[in-house]
Protein backbone atom coordinates (compact mmCIF):
# COMPACT_ATOMS: atom_id res chain seq x y z
CA UNK A 1 0.00 0.00 0.00
CA UNK A 2 1.39 3.42 -0.99
CA UNK A 3 2.38 5.78 1.81
CA UNK A 4 0.34 8.94 2.24
CA UNK A 5 3.17 11.45 2.03
CA UNK A 6 3.07 15.22 1.86
CA UNK A 7 5.14 16.84 -0.88
CA UNK A 8 5.91 20.50 -0.31
CA UNK A 9 7.80 20.89 -3.56
CA UNK A 10 6.89 23.48 -6.19
CA UNK A 11 4.18 22.03 -8.46
CA UNK A 12 4.17 25.16 -10.62
CA UNK A 13 7.77 25.08 -11.76
CA UNK A 14 8.29 26.10 -15.40
CA UNK A 15 9.03 23.34 -17.89
CA UNK A 16 12.77 23.59 -17.33
CA UNK A 17 13.68 20.34 -19.11
CA UNK A 18 11.84 21.41 -22.25
CA UNK A 19 13.22 24.97 -22.11
CA UNK A 20 16.79 23.70 -21.92
CA UNK A 21 16.24 21.14 -24.67
CA UNK A 22 14.95 23.82 -27.05
CA UNK A 23 17.90 26.04 -26.15
CA UNK A 24 20.41 23.27 -26.87
CA UNK A 25 18.89 22.46 -30.25
CA UNK A 26 17.98 25.92 -31.48
CA UNK A 27 20.84 28.13 -30.32
CA UNK A 28 23.02 29.04 -33.32
CA UNK A 29 26.62 27.99 -33.72
CA UNK A 30 28.97 30.57 -32.19
CA UNK A 31 25.95 32.49 -30.97
CA UNK A 32 27.95 34.55 -28.48
CA UNK A 33 30.65 37.20 -28.34
CA UNK A 34 34.32 36.78 -29.19
CA UNK A 35 35.07 37.18 -25.48
CA UNK A 36 32.87 34.21 -24.62
CA UNK A 37 34.42 32.17 -27.41
CA UNK A 38 37.92 32.92 -26.16
CA UNK A 39 36.90 31.88 -22.65
CA UNK A 40 35.63 28.62 -24.10
CA UNK A 41 39.06 28.01 -25.60
CA UNK A 42 40.71 28.88 -22.27
CA UNK A 43 38.41 26.42 -20.53
CA UNK A 44 39.20 23.62 -22.97
CA UNK A 45 42.92 24.49 -22.89
CA UNK A 46 43.09 24.32 -19.11
CA UNK A 47 41.08 21.07 -19.00
CA UNK A 48 43.33 19.43 -21.59
CA UNK A 49 46.52 20.27 -19.72
CA UNK A 50 45.12 18.88 -16.47
CA UNK A 51 43.92 15.67 -18.13
CA UNK A 52 47.22 14.99 -19.91
CA UNK A 53 49.26 15.99 -16.87
CA UNK A 54 47.67 13.40 -14.57
CA UNK A 55 47.71 10.60 -17.14
CA UNK A 56 50.09 8.42 -15.13
CA UNK A 57 48.78 9.15 -11.65
CA UNK A 58 47.98 6.01 -9.66
CA UNK A 59 44.29 6.88 -9.89
CA UNK A 60 44.52 6.77 -13.68
CA UNK A 61 46.42 3.47 -13.56
CA UNK A 62 43.75 1.92 -11.34
CA UNK A 63 40.83 3.22 -13.40
CA UNK A 64 42.37 2.05 -16.67
CA UNK A 65 43.13 -1.40 -15.24
CA UNK A 66 39.51 -1.75 -14.12
CA UNK A 67 38.13 -0.59 -17.47
CA UNK A 68 40.37 -2.99 -19.39
CA UNK A 69 38.79 -5.92 -17.54
CA UNK A 70 35.70 -5.18 -19.65
CA UNK A 71 37.76 -5.70 -22.82
CA UNK A 72 36.62 -2.39 -24.33
CA UNK A 73 36.71 -1.66 -28.03
CA UNK A 74 39.45 0.89 -28.90
CA UNK A 75 37.17 3.79 -29.84
CA UNK A 76 38.72 6.74 -28.02
CA UNK A 77 42.01 7.82 -26.48
CA UNK A 78 43.12 8.02 -22.88
CA UNK A 79 44.82 11.42 -23.00
CA UNK A 80 48.54 11.36 -22.25
CA UNK A 81 48.74 7.58 -22.77
CA UNK A 82 49.01 5.16 -25.67
CA UNK A 83 45.94 3.11 -24.69
CA UNK A 84 42.53 3.39 -26.31
CA UNK A 85 39.26 2.21 -24.79
CA UNK A 86 35.55 2.53 -25.57
CA UNK A 87 34.30 6.11 -25.63
CA UNK A 88 32.32 5.83 -22.38
CA UNK A 89 35.41 4.55 -20.57
CA UNK A 90 37.57 7.27 -22.17
CA UNK A 91 35.10 9.86 -20.86
CA UNK A 92 35.40 8.29 -17.41
CA UNK A 93 39.20 8.14 -17.29
CA UNK A 94 39.83 11.55 -18.86
CA UNK A 95 37.30 13.03 -16.47
CA UNK A 96 39.18 11.44 -13.58
CA UNK A 97 42.58 12.70 -14.71
CA UNK A 98 41.26 16.20 -15.41
CA UNK A 99 40.34 16.52 -11.71
CA UNK A 100 43.02 14.36 -10.06
CA UNK A 101 45.39 17.27 -9.44
CA UNK A 102 42.46 19.50 -8.30
CA UNK A 103 43.99 21.98 -10.74
CA UNK A 104 40.99 22.37 -13.06
CA UNK A 105 38.59 25.24 -13.73
CA UNK A 106 36.10 26.62 -11.22
CA UNK A 107 32.77 28.40 -11.71
CA UNK A 108 33.13 30.47 -8.56
CA UNK A 109 29.44 31.15 -7.93
CA UNK A 110 28.76 27.45 -7.41
CA UNK A 111 32.25 25.88 -6.94
CA UNK A 112 31.44 23.66 -9.93
CA UNK A 113 34.42 22.41 -11.96
CA UNK A 114 32.50 22.55 -15.24
CA UNK A 115 34.93 21.37 -17.92
CA UNK A 116 35.73 17.96 -16.40
CA UNK A 117 32.40 16.25 -17.06
CA UNK A 118 31.49 18.16 -20.23
CA UNK A 119 34.80 18.27 -22.12
CA UNK A 120 35.68 14.69 -21.19
CA UNK A 121 32.40 13.40 -22.58
CA UNK A 122 32.56 15.55 -25.71
CA UNK A 123 36.10 14.68 -26.77
CA UNK A 124 35.52 10.96 -26.24
CA UNK A 125 32.28 11.10 -28.23
CA UNK A 126 33.89 13.15 -31.00
CA UNK A 127 36.68 10.62 -31.37
CA UNK A 128 34.26 7.71 -31.16
CA UNK A 129 32.22 9.16 -34.03
CA UNK A 130 35.24 9.42 -36.33
CA UNK A 131 34.32 6.28 -38.23
CA UNK A 132 31.02 7.81 -39.34
CA UNK A 133 31.62 11.56 -39.35
CA UNK A 134 34.34 14.11 -38.70
CA UNK A 135 33.59 16.38 -35.75
CA UNK A 136 34.92 19.89 -36.26
CA UNK A 137 36.52 21.97 -33.56
CA UNK A 138 33.68 24.47 -33.89
CA UNK A 139 31.09 21.79 -33.16
CA UNK A 140 33.01 20.76 -30.07
CA UNK A 141 33.43 24.33 -28.79
CA UNK A 142 29.73 25.04 -29.38
CA UNK A 143 28.75 21.93 -27.43
CA UNK A 144 31.18 22.84 -24.64
CA UNK A 145 29.72 26.32 -24.17
CA UNK A 146 26.14 25.04 -24.17
CA UNK A 147 26.81 22.01 -21.97
CA UNK A 148 28.60 24.12 -19.38
CA UNK A 149 25.75 26.63 -19.48
CA UNK A 150 23.27 23.89 -18.59
CA UNK A 151 25.32 22.47 -15.71
CA UNK A 152 26.16 25.86 -14.20
CA UNK A 153 22.66 27.32 -14.54
CA UNK A 154 21.23 24.28 -12.78
CA UNK A 155 23.96 24.71 -10.17
CA UNK A 156 23.05 28.37 -9.75
CA UNK A 157 19.43 27.38 -9.14
CA UNK A 158 20.30 24.91 -6.35
CA UNK A 159 23.42 26.37 -4.72
CA UNK A 160 24.19 26.51 -1.81
CA UNK A 161 21.50 24.22 -0.37
CA UNK A 162 22.35 21.32 -2.69
CA UNK A 163 26.06 21.59 -1.84
CA UNK A 164 25.41 22.05 1.89
CA UNK A 165 23.43 18.79 1.93
CA UNK A 166 26.65 16.99 0.96
CA UNK A 167 26.39 16.68 -2.81
CA UNK A 168 29.54 17.19 -4.87
CA UNK A 169 27.93 19.67 -7.23
CA UNK A 170 30.50 19.08 -9.99
CA UNK A 171 29.30 15.50 -10.40
CA UNK A 172 25.60 16.05 -9.81
CA UNK A 173 25.21 18.89 -12.31
CA UNK A 174 28.05 17.67 -14.54
CA UNK A 175 26.03 14.64 -15.61
CA UNK A 176 23.42 17.03 -17.01
CA UNK A 177 26.02 19.25 -18.66
CA UNK A 178 27.69 16.26 -20.29
CA UNK A 179 24.35 14.95 -21.55
CA UNK A 180 23.47 18.40 -22.88
CA UNK A 181 26.77 18.83 -24.71
CA UNK A 182 26.68 15.32 -26.17
CA UNK A 183 23.08 15.79 -27.32
CA UNK A 184 24.20 18.90 -29.18
CA UNK A 185 27.20 17.11 -30.71
CA UNK A 186 24.96 14.23 -31.84
CA UNK A 187 22.51 16.75 -33.36
CA UNK A 188 19.58 15.28 -31.45
CA UNK A 189 16.19 16.91 -31.96
CA UNK A 190 14.23 18.60 -29.16
CA UNK A 191 12.37 15.43 -28.13
CA UNK A 192 15.55 13.36 -28.02
CA UNK A 193 17.43 16.11 -26.14
CA UNK A 194 14.62 16.29 -23.59
CA UNK A 195 14.99 12.55 -23.11
CA UNK A 196 18.79 12.83 -22.77
CA UNK A 197 18.39 15.40 -19.99
CA UNK A 198 15.69 13.25 -18.41
CA UNK A 199 17.86 10.14 -18.39
CA UNK A 200 20.76 12.12 -16.93
CA UNK A 201 18.48 13.54 -14.23
CA UNK A 202 18.26 10.08 -12.66
CA UNK A 203 22.04 9.92 -12.28
CA UNK A 204 23.33 12.71 -10.00
CA UNK A 205 26.82 11.66 -8.93
CA UNK A 206 29.05 12.41 -5.96
CA UNK A 207 29.03 13.20 -2.25
CA UNK A 208 31.45 15.45 -0.41
CA UNK A 209 32.48 12.74 2.05
CA UNK A 210 34.79 11.51 -0.73
CA UNK A 211 36.92 14.68 -0.76
CA UNK A 212 40.56 13.81 -0.22
CA UNK A 213 40.28 10.39 -1.87
CA UNK A 214 40.51 9.04 -5.44
CA UNK A 215 36.73 8.98 -5.55
CA UNK A 216 36.54 12.79 -5.67
CA UNK A 217 38.05 12.89 -9.20
CA UNK A 218 35.93 9.86 -10.02
CA UNK A 219 32.88 12.14 -9.76
CA UNK A 220 33.52 14.27 -12.89
CA UNK A 221 34.64 11.15 -14.75
CA UNK A 222 31.53 9.23 -13.81
CA UNK A 223 29.41 12.27 -14.68
CA UNK A 224 31.05 12.44 -18.12
CA UNK A 225 30.37 8.75 -18.72
CA UNK A 226 26.77 8.97 -17.48
CA UNK A 227 26.02 12.06 -19.54
CA UNK A 228 27.50 10.52 -22.67
CA UNK A 229 25.48 7.34 -22.18
CA UNK A 230 22.32 9.38 -21.55
CA UNK A 231 22.69 11.08 -24.93
CA UNK A 232 23.46 7.80 -26.71
CA UNK A 233 20.41 6.14 -25.14
CA UNK A 234 18.20 9.05 -26.17
CA UNK A 235 19.54 8.90 -29.71
CA UNK A 236 18.23 5.33 -29.97
CA UNK A 237 14.74 6.09 -28.65
CA UNK A 238 15.18 5.46 -24.92
CA UNK A 239 12.64 7.52 -22.98
CA UNK A 240 12.41 9.46 -19.73
CA UNK A 241 10.02 11.86 -18.04
CA UNK A 242 9.83 15.14 -19.97
CA UNK A 243 9.83 16.95 -16.60
CA UNK A 244 12.65 14.99 -14.99
CA UNK A 245 14.45 18.10 -13.77
CA UNK A 246 11.68 20.28 -12.39
CA UNK A 247 8.84 17.95 -11.33
CA UNK A 248 8.05 17.75 -7.58
CA UNK A 249 9.79 14.38 -7.46
CA UNK A 250 12.22 15.20 -10.24
CA UNK A 251 15.94 15.56 -9.70
CA UNK A 252 16.20 19.19 -8.67
CA UNK A 253 13.40 19.24 -6.10
CA UNK A 254 14.61 15.92 -4.71
CA UNK A 255 18.22 16.97 -4.08
CA UNK A 256 17.70 20.60 -3.05
CA UNK A 257 15.22 22.65 -1.07
CA UNK A 258 16.33 25.72 -3.04
CA UNK A 259 15.22 25.86 -6.68
CA UNK A 260 15.44 29.34 -8.14
CA UNK A 261 14.07 28.68 -11.61
CA UNK A 262 14.95 32.20 -12.81
CA UNK A 263 18.63 31.30 -12.46
CA UNK A 264 18.04 28.88 -15.35
CA UNK A 265 15.71 30.91 -17.55
CA UNK A 266 16.95 34.50 -17.08
CA UNK A 267 18.98 35.68 -20.08
CA UNK A 268 19.21 32.13 -21.39
CA UNK A 269 21.06 32.37 -24.70
CA UNK A 270 22.27 35.89 -23.89
CA UNK A 271 24.49 35.40 -20.83
CA UNK A 272 26.85 32.41 -20.81
CA UNK A 273 28.13 30.95 -17.57
CA UNK A 274 31.47 30.01 -19.14
CA UNK A 275 32.20 33.75 -19.00
CA UNK A 276 32.47 33.39 -15.23
CA UNK A 277 34.91 30.49 -15.27
CA UNK A 278 38.22 30.79 -13.44
CA UNK A 279 41.47 28.83 -13.50
CA UNK A 280 43.65 27.67 -10.66
CA UNK A 281 47.28 28.71 -10.20
CA UNK A 282 47.41 26.32 -7.21
CA UNK A 283 46.62 22.60 -7.33
CA UNK A 284 44.12 22.42 -4.48
CA UNK A 285 40.67 23.47 -3.30
CA UNK A 286 39.80 26.99 -4.44
CA UNK A 287 39.10 28.29 -0.93
CA UNK A 288 42.77 27.71 0.02
CA UNK A 289 44.05 29.94 -2.78
CA UNK A 290 43.89 33.29 -0.94
CA UNK A 291 45.92 31.82 1.94
CA UNK A 292 48.56 30.41 -0.43
CA UNK A 293 48.68 33.71 -2.31
CA UNK A 294 49.22 35.58 0.96
CA UNK A 295 51.98 33.24 2.12
CA UNK A 296 53.67 33.42 -1.28
CA UNK A 297 53.63 37.21 -0.92
CA UNK A 298 55.21 36.88 2.52
CA UNK A 299 58.02 34.85 0.96
CA UNK A 300 58.44 37.48 -1.76
CA UNK A 301 58.87 40.05 1.03
CA UNK A 302 61.77 38.02 2.41
CA UNK A 303 59.98 36.07 5.13
CA UNK A 304 61.57 32.62 5.38
CA UNK A 305 60.26 29.51 7.10
CA UNK A 306 63.08 29.37 9.67
CA UNK A 307 62.13 32.87 10.88
CA UNK A 308 58.56 31.92 11.72
CA UNK A 309 57.28 31.72 15.28
CA UNK A 310 53.69 31.23 14.08
CA UNK A 311 51.39 32.11 11.21
CA UNK A 312 48.11 33.70 12.26
CA UNK A 313 45.50 32.90 9.65
CA UNK A 314 41.99 34.38 9.66
CA UNK A 315 39.49 32.94 7.17
CA UNK A 316 35.79 32.42 6.59
CA UNK A 317 34.29 29.37 8.32
CA UNK A 318 33.78 27.60 4.97
CA UNK A 319 37.56 27.46 4.49
CA UNK A 320 38.09 25.38 7.62
CA UNK A 321 34.96 23.35 6.98
CA UNK A 322 36.30 22.26 3.60
CA UNK A 323 40.08 22.34 4.13
CA UNK A 324 40.70 21.99 7.84
CA UNK A 325 42.93 18.88 7.67
CA UNK A 326 45.81 19.71 10.03
CA UNK A 327 47.85 16.53 9.50
CA UNK A 328 47.35 15.34 5.89
CA UNK A 329 48.92 11.95 5.27
CA UNK A 330 49.37 12.25 1.50
CA UNK A 331 48.96 14.56 -1.47
CA UNK A 332 45.25 13.95 -1.96
CA UNK A 333 44.53 14.86 1.66
CA UNK A 334 46.87 17.86 1.51
CA UNK A 335 44.73 19.37 -1.22
CA UNK A 336 42.14 19.85 1.53
CA UNK A 337 44.55 21.32 4.06
CA UNK A 338 44.84 25.09 4.30
CA UNK A 339 47.72 24.40 6.69
CA UNK A 340 49.69 22.62 3.98
CA UNK A 341 48.82 25.36 1.49
CA UNK A 342 50.25 28.03 3.78
CA UNK A 343 53.43 26.00 4.30
CA UNK A 344 53.84 25.43 0.56
CA UNK A 345 53.38 29.13 -0.18
CA UNK A 346 56.05 30.11 2.32
CA UNK A 347 58.60 27.40 1.54
CA UNK A 348 58.20 27.20 -2.25
CA UNK A 349 56.41 30.40 -3.23
CA UNK A 350 53.91 28.27 -5.15
CA UNK A 351 51.62 25.27 -4.79
CA UNK A 352 51.63 23.40 -8.09
CA UNK A 353 51.18 19.64 -8.28
CA UNK A 354 54.83 19.05 -7.31
CA UNK A 355 54.13 20.67 -3.93
CA UNK A 356 51.43 18.05 -3.32
CA UNK A 357 53.62 15.01 -3.93
CA UNK A 358 53.39 12.55 -1.04
CA UNK A 359 57.07 12.93 -0.14
CA UNK A 360 56.76 16.73 -0.03
CA UNK A 361 53.65 16.54 2.15
CA UNK A 362 55.58 14.44 4.68
CA UNK A 363 58.84 16.41 4.62
CA UNK A 364 59.86 17.36 8.19
CA UNK A 365 60.12 21.08 7.36
CA UNK A 366 56.64 21.06 5.82
CA UNK A 367 55.15 19.22 8.79
CA UNK A 368 56.84 21.61 11.23
CA UNK A 369 55.65 24.73 9.43
CA UNK A 370 52.09 23.40 9.06
CA UNK A 371 51.96 23.03 12.84
CA UNK A 372 52.85 26.69 13.25
CA UNK A 373 49.74 27.80 11.37
CA UNK A 374 47.05 28.99 13.78
CA UNK A 375 43.79 29.27 11.87
CA UNK A 376 40.73 31.05 13.28
CA UNK A 377 37.32 31.77 11.84
CA UNK A 378 36.33 35.33 11.04
CA UNK A 379 33.11 35.44 9.05
CA UNK A 380 33.56 39.15 8.39
CA UNK A 381 36.18 37.97 5.90
CA UNK A 382 34.81 36.78 2.57
CA UNK A 383 35.34 33.10 1.74
CA UNK A 384 37.43 34.24 -1.26
CA UNK A 385 39.81 36.27 0.95
CA UNK A 386 42.42 35.62 3.64
CA UNK A 387 44.11 37.60 6.41
CA UNK A 388 47.62 36.31 7.22
CA UNK A 389 50.16 37.57 9.76
CA UNK A 390 53.61 36.04 10.07
CA UNK A 391 54.84 36.45 13.64
CA UNK A 392 58.62 36.16 13.56
CA UNK A 393 60.99 34.81 16.20
CA UNK A 394 62.53 38.28 16.56
CA UNK A 395 59.18 39.67 17.69
CA UNK A 396 58.34 41.45 14.45
CA UNK A 397 55.30 40.64 12.34
CA UNK A 398 54.43 40.94 8.66
CA UNK A 399 50.80 41.21 7.59
CA UNK A 400 49.19 40.40 4.23
CA UNK A 401 45.50 40.66 3.36
CA UNK A 402 44.39 39.06 0.10
CA UNK A 403 40.98 40.20 -1.08
CA UNK A 404 41.07 38.46 -4.47
CA UNK A 405 43.65 35.73 -5.05
CA UNK A 406 45.46 35.25 -8.33
CA UNK A 407 43.20 33.13 -10.54
CA UNK A 408 39.99 34.81 -9.40
CA UNK A 409 37.70 36.68 -11.78
CA UNK A 410 39.01 39.95 -10.35
CA UNK A 411 42.64 38.86 -10.70
CA UNK A 412 42.60 36.28 -13.51
CA UNK A 413 45.40 34.16 -14.89
CA UNK A 414 46.59 35.40 -18.27
CA UNK A 415 46.85 33.18 -21.34
CA UNK A 416 50.62 33.14 -20.82
CA UNK A 417 50.14 31.94 -17.24
CA UNK A 418 47.84 29.18 -18.48
CA UNK A 419 50.52 28.12 -20.97
CA UNK A 420 53.11 27.95 -18.20
CA UNK A 421 50.75 25.86 -16.10
CA UNK A 422 49.95 23.58 -19.07
CA UNK A 423 53.58 22.92 -19.98
CA UNK A 424 54.47 22.39 -16.33
CA UNK A 425 52.02 19.50 -16.23
CA UNK A 426 52.52 17.96 -19.68
CA UNK A 427 56.20 18.32 -20.61
CA UNK A 428 57.13 15.22 -18.63
CA UNK A 429 54.22 13.25 -20.09
CA UNK A 430 54.36 13.93 -23.83
CA UNK A 431 57.59 15.93 -24.21
CA UNK A 432 58.38 19.62 -24.65
CA UNK A 433 58.02 19.77 -28.44
CA UNK A 434 54.74 17.88 -28.50
CA UNK A 435 53.41 20.02 -25.66
CA UNK A 436 54.13 23.18 -27.65
CA UNK A 437 52.34 21.84 -30.72
CA UNK A 438 49.39 20.63 -28.64
CA UNK A 439 49.01 24.03 -27.00
CA UNK A 440 48.87 25.73 -30.40
CA UNK A 441 46.25 23.26 -31.62
CA UNK A 442 44.13 23.80 -28.50
CA UNK A 443 44.16 27.59 -28.90
CA UNK A 444 43.03 27.17 -32.52
CA UNK A 445 40.48 24.43 -31.87
CA UNK A 446 37.47 26.47 -33.00
CA UNK A 447 38.83 26.56 -36.55
CA UNK A 448 39.95 22.94 -36.77
CA UNK A 449 38.26 20.87 -39.51
CA UNK A 450 38.56 17.70 -37.41
CA UNK A 451 39.35 17.22 -33.71
CA UNK A 452 41.23 13.99 -34.47
CA UNK A 453 44.49 15.87 -35.08
CA UNK A 454 44.37 17.43 -31.63
CA UNK A 455 43.64 14.08 -29.96
CA UNK A 456 46.63 12.51 -31.72
CA UNK A 457 48.89 15.23 -30.30
CA UNK A 458 47.63 14.56 -26.77
CA UNK A 459 49.06 11.04 -26.81
CA UNK A 460 52.77 10.08 -26.46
Amino acid sequence: MARNTQVSADHNAPRITDILANFLVMHPSRGWSDTVDHEAHRTFFNWLGCAVGAAHHEAADAALAAVQMLQPAPQASVLGRAEKVDMASAALINGITSHTFDFDDTHLKTIIHPAGPVASALLALAEGLQGTQAITGRQLIDALVLGIDVSCRIGNAMYPDHYDRGWHITGSTGTLGAAAGCARLLKLDVQQTTMALGIAASQPIGVREQFGSMTKPFHPGAAARAGLMSALLASKGFTASPRALEAPRGMMQTVSAKNDWTEITHELGERFEISFNSYKPFACGIVIHPSIDACSQLRAKGVMADQIERIELKVHSLVLELTGKKEPADGLQAKFSVYHGCAAGLIFGQAAETEYADDVVNRPDMVALRRKVVATVDNSIDEASADVTAVLKNGKSVHIFVEHAIGSLQNPMTDAMLEGKFSGMTNAVIGVERTSTLMSAAWQLGGAPDVAALVALARP
